[in-house]
């Protein structure tokens, strides 16, 4: 390079590095965000987004089987005897043997059911029980008796105990001549046999829902039903010539909502 272009070159170098700046500031690309906004944007993100979490978190609460390690739930059965039960209907037996209930099947008699002598409204309940092949049982809740309904009969909604193959799990209305609550039953092996079987149940308005050893059985509106009333523990009626049959409960707890 000669000396003429080596002074052109000096001349000509800040107009073109002006010219890169300018364009750089005027043009479309945008300049780069510092780091600082891009964190704010992103917490202001994060924050928009959660802002609906406590409602969804109520949804997926109320959808899920209840926390049995949470706090709240009391114990309905004290693992000595039936203080806080009374019997109403049949002549089945109750007793109370190494902090179990256990009803017995009396021939000729109707349904029996050892209730609770409190009532409860909206509620979770859980309970382990264990039926012998052959006998259908269950648990009321929020169930009535009154003297001018039937001569006092136990009737409400009732959490369906029974060996698998069965219905256990799905909410039958007893006494009332209504039948199965819930109409579709598509799980009938939840109970397993021979064994204890966890229940978990949750009444809040009209809506009941249950599970049998963690699997999801029912969850359904039952606005027809009482929407308060006691726990009762079923004995059902045998045929002529059949039993005795038993079946047993323990841990039996509540949790009002």
């Amino acid at each position: 390079m000669n000396w003429t272009s080596r002074r052109l070159l000096r001349i000509a170098a800040p107009f073109c590095l002006g010219s890169l700046v300018f364009a750089g500031q005027s043009g479309g690309t945008e300049p780069a965000t510092p780091e600082s906004t891009k964190a704010v944007t992103s917490a202001e993100a994060v924050t928009a987004d959660g802002a609906d979490q406590p409602e969804r978190e109520s949804v997926a609460s109320a959808d899920a089987m209840p926390d049995l390690e949470a706090k709240g739930w009391v114990s309905l059965f004290n693992g000595n005897d039936l203080s806080g039960w009374s019997q109403k209907n049949g002549t089945a037996t109750y007793r109370v043997e190494d902090g179990v209930i256990i009803g017995k099947t009396a021939e000729g008699s109707p349904n029996s059911f050892m209730c609770s002598e409190q009532d409860y409204g909206d509620f979770e309940l859980t309970f382990e029980v264990a039926v012998d092949p052959g006998l259908n049982s269950g648990v009321q809740i929020r169930s009535v008796s009154k003297s001018a309904f039937k001569n006092g009969r136990v009737h409400g909604p009732q959490v369906e105990i029974e060996s698998a193959p069965g219905e256990s799990g799905y909410l039958y209305s007893e006494g009332t001549g209504r039948g199965w609550i819930t109409k579709e039953q598509a799980i009938k092996d939840a109970y397993q046999n021979d064994q204890w079987n966890r229940f978990v149940v949750r009444a809040k308005g009209d809506r009941l829902q249950t599970w049998v050893n963690g699997r999801a059985i029912a969850d359904i509106r039952d606005p027809e039903s009482s929407m308060n009333g006691f726990i009762g523990l079923q004995v059902h009626s045998i045929k002529k010539g059949s039993g005795p049959y038993e079946v047993r409960w323990r841990d039996i707890r509540v949790r009002e909502l």
